[in-house]
C-alpha cells in the first residue's frame, strides 16, 4: 500500500509514541497518527524535499546495469533509459535525484535493454528523503546507511536482531536514541537482511550502555513496544514478536550442513474408486522438517510417473479401467535429502463411472457473485423415484403430509437454476452431498461416506457433476457446503465405524436389520429382506468386538427406553462408551462452547467429532475433498469451522485446498476459489465472550508464532498463547476500508486462506441500522471484511439467535436487502426468503414435528411451472406458480437489488468508508482497476450529506436524478424505508425498473 502523501513528503512527522497511536495488534504494530512533536521524540526538520535517495533491490532482477526513468511531480521525464544507477551495498542500487521545488517523482526502472519494472503500468509514485524500492513495494529508509548521529566513543556496539516473519514486512527501519542521546531522524536507519524472517542492524552507541529503540517498515507501520519502545543494550540481540533476548545467540549463524534424510513414509494405503486411486501414509519425520513427498507410480502402459505432493494424500485420478497400480512414498526435507522408499501399496482400478466430464471453476473474484443457499433435499423435486422417508418418517409426522424428508435433488435445482439466475445470483450454496448415515439426515450434516455423492440427491442425467456443469454453463457457481468436524455417530467408512450391540430380540427387531450379505447401505436402495432403504444390519453383532473397549458390551443397563424396551451397554455410540479409538475420534462431551474443549469434544450425540490433529483423519478428509474439487466446484462452505484450531486450518486443510486446485485448474482458479466458515458465535460483541479463539476474524489470519510440529499440542499452544494475548493484540488491517477516498490495493499477505460468514452482523439483522454499525465495527478485525459472508437468517439460526425464521416483515426485509447489497461483504439469501417462506417458523425440530410445519419445509410447490432467464435478474417468461413466486415484492426487490449491484463495481469489490458523512446508513464506496473507476455514494432508507467528495457528475442508479458536485458535498433527502439512492460518479443512469421497494 502506498501511504498519502503529506506537506513535507512522505515521512511521518514525528516518531509514534503511545499518546500519539491507538491500541494495535501483537507488537504494537501501529498505523502512524501525526501528532505534536515531544522534545523526547521530534526530529530535526525535514529539509524542503529538494532531493530524493531512491534504492532499488537488485537480487531478484538481476540486471547487469539499472536505469531509474523519472519525472518529478509536475515536471518532465528524462531521457529514455534515465540515469544510471550506482552500487550501494550488497543487493541494491541507487540514484540521488534533485527534485528541485517538487515534492516527490514518477519514476520506472530499466536494464537499458528494453526491460522495464513500471509498477505492472502504474509507474511508482515516490516521495523525498530516502525512499527503498524492493519487489514492488516502496518503503522509506537507507538500508545501506550509517546509524549516524552519535560519534564513536568509549562505550560499546549493540547488534540488533529483529523478526519479521509474522509481520509480512518487506524492509524494516530501527529507529533510537542512545541512553542520554537524541533520537534518530524518522524512520530511523534502514536495517539489512540477515536471513529468512531476520533484519540487522549494528550501532555504536559511543558511551552510552544501552539505548531505547522502535522499530517501522519505512511506511508508518511500527512496533513501538506497545507505545513503551524498547530497552536494549550493548552486545547481541533478539527482537522476536515482541520478546527481547539479550546475549543472544546469532540467528543467522551458519548452521551444521543438513545431512540427515527424513525417515521413511509409513502405513502407505492405496484405495481405488472408479478409475482414481487415493494414496494416504502418515508423516514422515525429520530432525529439520519434511517439506515434501515424492509418490512413484508403477503400473499400465503409461510407464512410471511420479508426482511431488505437499500433504500426505495424493488423489491420482484419470487412470486405465481394470489396472493394478503401485504406489511408493519417499520424504524430503529442505535440505534435498531423500528418504528411503516406502513399503509398495497397490490399488487396482474399476471401470470408468458414467459421468459427464469433470468441470472446472468459473475462477472470479467471488464478491461479484451474490449467493442463493439452499438445503438441496427440501427446494425442488425433480424425481420421485429417489424421495426417502427414512426411519422418522411416520414418527415425525412427515409421512401423514406425504412430505419426504428426502425430497428435492440435483434433477429439480437442474430445472430450477433459471429461477435463481432470474432472481439475479450467480453462485449457489447447497447443503453437504456425501452419503449421510443417521436417523433424519436429509441435511447432510451426518457423513458416512465422504467419498461417496448421496444417491438420494441424483438420477440418470442429473449426478452432481451434471449440476456442476449445468450452473457453469449457465455462468452460475456452485459452493459445496463441507464438514471437515465430525461424522455421524456411525462413523465413516473407510476410517472407522463403531461396531454396536443390537440383539434383534422381539423389542429391538424394527430397529436392527437382520445382516444381508453382500448388501451395502447407500441410503437409496432397498434391502429386499427388510424393505428399508435405511437398512442397518451391518452396524451391530451379538459377539463381543474384537479389540472392544466398551464396558460391559450388550450386557442390559437396567435402563428402559421410552417405548419401554430394554437398553443395553454399548447400544448406542458415543463419546464416553469407549467404542471410537481415541486416535480417530475424541471422547468427551463438549462443556464450555468457547473454551478449548470445543476443539476436542462431540457437540451431539449423533455428531461424532474427529480427532482432526490425528495424520490419519487428515488424510482421510483431505482425500474426499479433492474430488469435488476436481469435479470443479467453485469454493467450500465450511460447516463448524470454529471447533477445529485454526493451526489445523493453517497447516493442514486450506494448504491442501491450494495445492489442489492449483495442481488441477491453475494458480488463477485456487486465487478465487472461495472457502468461507461458519464461526459460530451467538453474541452482539465484536469479540465472542472475549474469546479470540473462537471469533469468527481469527480464522481469516495466519499464525503469528511459532507452534510445535505436533498438531494437537500446537493447537494447545496457540490456544494459550493467543488467548494470553487477548481481543486488545489481536491484527488489524484496513483492507475493507478507503484512505479518504482513495482505493488502495489491498495486503492479502497475512491471510490465512479462509474468509468467513459475519456472525455479527447475522446477529444484529433484527435492525438493519443495528447490524450497519455493529458490523463495520469488527472491520478492521478481518483480514479483509469485503469477503464477509452477509445474510439475515439460514437452515440454523435467525438474528439474536432466534429459533425461528425471520418474522421482521416485509418492509424490514427490503431494507434488510437493501443494506446487505450495497454494504461490504457478499449478500447471500436463504431459499424462500424471497417471499417471506415460513417466516415466524420453528427453523428446525428434528423428527419431532413434520418438516411441512418448519422453516425447512419444501419449497417446490412455490415453483411449480416454467421459467426461463436469459441473463442474470432478466426473466424472459414465466408460467404457474413461479411466475407468482417471482411477482412477489421481495422478489422484484432482490431482482433489482442485483441488478443495480451488478452494474456498480464499487457494491461488488469496492473498500469503503463513512468519513465526512452524516447519516444513519450511509457510506461511500471506490474500486479502481486498470481502467475501471468506480465510485459510489449509498445511503439507505434515511437522508444523508456527503462532504468532502470529488467534484463531478453524480448520476443515481435507482431514480437516474443527476447531482453536479462542484463543492465536495452532496445532500440527498431520505428515499423511505427499504428503498435507496446510489449516485455514481460518471454513472451509467437509471438500472432497471422501478419496483415496490426501489423506486
Amino acid at each position: 500500500m502506498r501511504p498519502r502523501r503529506t506537506p513535507t513528503g512522505l515521512r511521518p512527522l514525528t516518531r509514534p509514541s503511545a499518546a500519539a497511536v491507538a491500541a494495535g495488534c501483537l507488537l504494537g504494530v501501529l498505523s502512524v497518527v501525526p501528532g505534536d512533536p515531544s522534545p523526547a521524540t521530534a526530529p530535526a526538520a525535514a529539509a524542503a524535499g529538494e532531493t530524493a535517495t531512491v534504492f532499488y533491490y537488485t537480487k531478484t532482477r538481476n540486471w547487469a546495469q539499472y536505469h531509474l526513468h523519472y519525472a518529478p511531480d509536475g515536471g518532465a521525464w528524462t531521457t529514455v533509459p534515465g540515469v544510471r544507477m550506482e552500487s550501494a551495498c550488497a543487493d541494491w542500487v541507487k540514484a540521488t535525484v534533485d527534485l528541485g521545488s517538487a515534492a516527490g517523482l514518477q519514476a520506472t526502472f530499466t536494464d537499458g535493454s528494453g526491460t522495464w519494472d513500471n509498477n505492472a503500468g502504474r509507474n511508482y509514485d515516490l516521495g523525498t528523503g530516502g525512499i527503498t524500492v524492493k519487489d514492488g513495494v516502496v518503503a522509506h529508509s537507507d538500508p545501506c546507511g550509517d546509524e549516524g548521529g552519535t560519534d564513536p566513543g568509549s562505550g560499546g556496539t549493540a547488534t540488533v536482531y529483529f523478526a519479521t516473519g509474522t509481520l509480512g514486512w518487506t524492509t524494516a527501519n530501527l529507529h533510537y536514541q542512545p541512553a542520554g542521546g537524541a533520537w534518530s531522524a524518522v524512520p530511523g536507519v534502514g536495517m539489512e537482511a540477515a536471513c529468512t524472517g531476520w533484519w540487522k542492524k549494528e550501532v555504536d552507541l559511543g558511551t552510552a550502555t544501552s539505548m531505547k529503540a522502535a522499530f517501522n517498515n519505512g511506511n508508518g507501520v511500527w512496533d513501538n513496544n506497545r507505545g513503551a519502545d524498547y530497552t536494549l543494550p550493548t552486545g547481541l540481540t533478539t527482537v522476536d514478536d515482541g520478546t527481547v533476548t539479550t546475549d543472544a545467540t546469532d540467528p543467522c549463524a551458519e548452521e551444521t550442513p543438513d545431512t540427515q534424510a527424513p525417515t521413511a513414509p509409513t502405513g502407505v494405503t492405496a484405495r481405488a474408486d472408479g478409475i482414481a486411486v487415493v494414496l494416504t501414509w502418515e508423516p514422515s519425520t525429520d530432525d529439520r522438517g519434511v517439506t515434501r513427498y515424492q509418490v512413484t507410480r508403477t503400473g499400465g502402459s503409461r510407464g512410471k510417473a511420479v508426482t511431488d505432493v505437499g500433504s500426505t494424500v495424493l488423489s491420482d485420478a484419470g487412470l486405465e479401467e481394470r489396472t493394478a497400480y503401485t504406489y511408493t512414498v519417499r520424504a524430503v526435507d529442505a535440505a534435498g535429502n531423500v528418504s528411503a522408499d516406502s513399503a509398495p501399496a497397490t490399488a487396482t482400478t474399476g471401470e470408468k463411472p458414467a459421468e459427464p466430464a469433470a468441470g472446472r471453476p468459473l475462477g472470479t473474484d467471488p464478491r461479484k457473485d451474490p449467493i442463493y443457499f439452499v438445503m438441496t433435499a427440501r427446494f425442488q423435486d425433480g424425481d420421485t423415484s429417489n424421495n426417502r422417508g427414512g426411519s422418522q418418517h411416520e414418527k415425525s409426522g412427515n409421512a401423514a403430509a406425504s412430505d419426504p424428508m428426502f425430497r428435492g435433488d440435483f434433477r429439480g435445482l437442474v430445472d430450477k437454476l433459471d429461477y435463481i439466475k432470474g432472481l439475479g445470483f450467480s453462485a449457489v450454496w447447497i447443503t453437504p452431498v456425501v452419503l449421510n448415515r443417521s436417523d433424519y439426515d436429509y441435511h447432510g450434516y451426518h457423513g458416512w461416506d465422504f467419498y461417496r455423492v448421496d444417491p438420494r440427491l441424483e438420477s440418470t442425467g442429473a449426478s452432481y457433476q451434471d449440476l456442476i456443469n449445468a450452473a457453469h454453463a449457465k455462468g452460475m457457481k456452485i459452493y459445496q457446503d463441507v464438514v471437515y468436524n465430525h461424522s455421524s455417530r456411525w462413523g465413516a467408512k473407510g476410517l472407522f465405524t463403531p461396531t454396536v450391540h443390537g440383539v434383534r430380540d422381539a423389542q429391538w427387531s424394527w430397529y436392527y436389520d437382520e445382516k444381508q450379505a453382500g448388501f451395502e447401505y447407500d441410503g437409496l436402495t432397498v434391502e429386499p429382506k427388510s424393505g428399508k432403504s435405511y437398512y442397518n444390519g451391518d452396524l451391530w453383532s451379538t459377539a463381543d468386538p474384537t479389540g472392544n473397549t466398551c464396558l460391559n458390551w450388550g450386557k442390559p443397563t437396567g435402563g428402559r427406553s421410552p417405548e419401554g424396551y430394554t437398553l443395553y451397554n454399548c447400544q448406542w455410540p458415543s463419546p464416553t462408551s469407549g467404542m471410537f479409538p481415541k486416535a480417530l475420534y475424541h471422547d468427551c462431551w463438549i462443556g464450555n462452547w468457547e473454551g478449548e474443549d470445543s476443539r476436542s469434544c462431540w457437540l451431539h450425540e449423533d455428531l461424532a467429532d474427529f480427532n482432526t490433529e490425528n495424520a490419519q483423519v487428515q488424510n482421510y478428509l483431505i482425500g474426499a475433498y479433492h474430488k469435488y474439487i476436481d469435479m470443479g466446484v467453485d469454493g467450500f462452505r465450511v460447516d463448524t469451522a470454529v471447533h477445529i484450531p485454526r493451526t489445523t486450518w493453517n497447516r493442514r486443510f486450506l494448504p491442501a485446498i491450494q495445492e489442489r486446485v492449483t495442481q488441477r485448474h491453475g494458480a488463477e482458479a485456487a486465487r478465487h476459489f472461495f472457502v468461507f466458515g461458519e464461526v459460530a458465535a451467538f453474541v452482539n460483541d465484536k469479540w465472542n465472550r472475549g474469546s479470540v479463539n473462537h471469533s469468527a476474524q481469527f480464522y481469516t489470519w495466519k499464525e503469528r508464532a511459532e507452534y510445535s510440529a505436533d498438531d494437537e499440542r500446537a493447537a494447545l499452544e496457540m490456544y494459550a498463547y493467543e488467548q494470553q494475548q487477548g481481543t486488545g493484540n489481536q491484527p488489524t488491517s484496513r483492507n475493507a476500508f478507503l484512505d479518504g477516498n482513495a482505493y488502495h490495493a489491498p495486503d492479502h499477505s497475512r491471510f490465512s486462506g479462509m474468509h468467513v460468514i459475519d456472525m455479527r452482523m447475522h446477529m444484529n439483522f433484527s435492525d438493519a441500522s443495528n447490524a450497519f454499525h455493529n458490523g463495520k465495527d469488527s472491520d478492521d478485525s478481518y483480514n479483509d471484511a469485503t469477503y464477509n459472508v452477509v445474510y439475515v437468517d439460514s437452515h440454523d439460526y435467525g438474528p439474536n439467535k432466534s429459533g425461528e425464521r425471520y418474522a421482521g416483515g416485509t418492509d424490514a426485509w427490503a431494507e434488510n436487502m437493501s443494506l446487505m447489497w450495497t454494504f461490504r461483504g457478499i449478500p447471500t439469501l436463504y431459499y424462500g426468503s424471497e417471499i417471506e417462506f415460513q417466516k415466524g417458523r420453528k427453523i428446525d425440530c428434528g423428527p419431532s414435528c413434520p418438516l411441512s410445519t418448519t422453516g425447512r419445509a419444501y419449497f417446490g410447490d412455490h415453483l411449480a411451472g416454467e421459467v426461463k432467464a436469459s441473463d442474470f435478474s432478466r426473466v424472459d417468461s414465466a408460467s404457474g406458480a413461479v411466475a407468482d413466486t417471482l411477482a412477489m415484492p421481495l422478489a422484484r426487490h432482490v431482482q433489482r437489488l442485483n441488478e443495480i449491484r451488478r452494474a456498480v463495481p464499487a457494491l461488488q469489490t469496492g473498500q469503503y468508508s463513512t468519513e465526512g458523512i452524516q447519516g444513519e446508513m450511509a457510506f461511500k464506496r471506490r474500486y479502481t482497476s486498470g481502467g475501471t473507476d468506480s465510485f459510489a455514494l449509498v445511503t439507505v432508507t434515511h437522508a444523508a450529506t456527503y462532504t468532502g467528495v470529488p467534484n463531478g457528475t453524480y448520476v443515481d442508479a435507482v431514480t437516474g436524478d443527476r447531482r453536479t458536485v462542484t463543492d465536495g458535498k452532496l445532500t440527498v433527502a431520505a428515499p423511505g424505508k427499504g428503498n435507496l439512492r446510489v449516485y455514481v460518479l460518471d454513472g451509467p443512469g437509471k438500472i432497471g425498473t422501478a419496483g415496490p421497494y426501489l423506486r
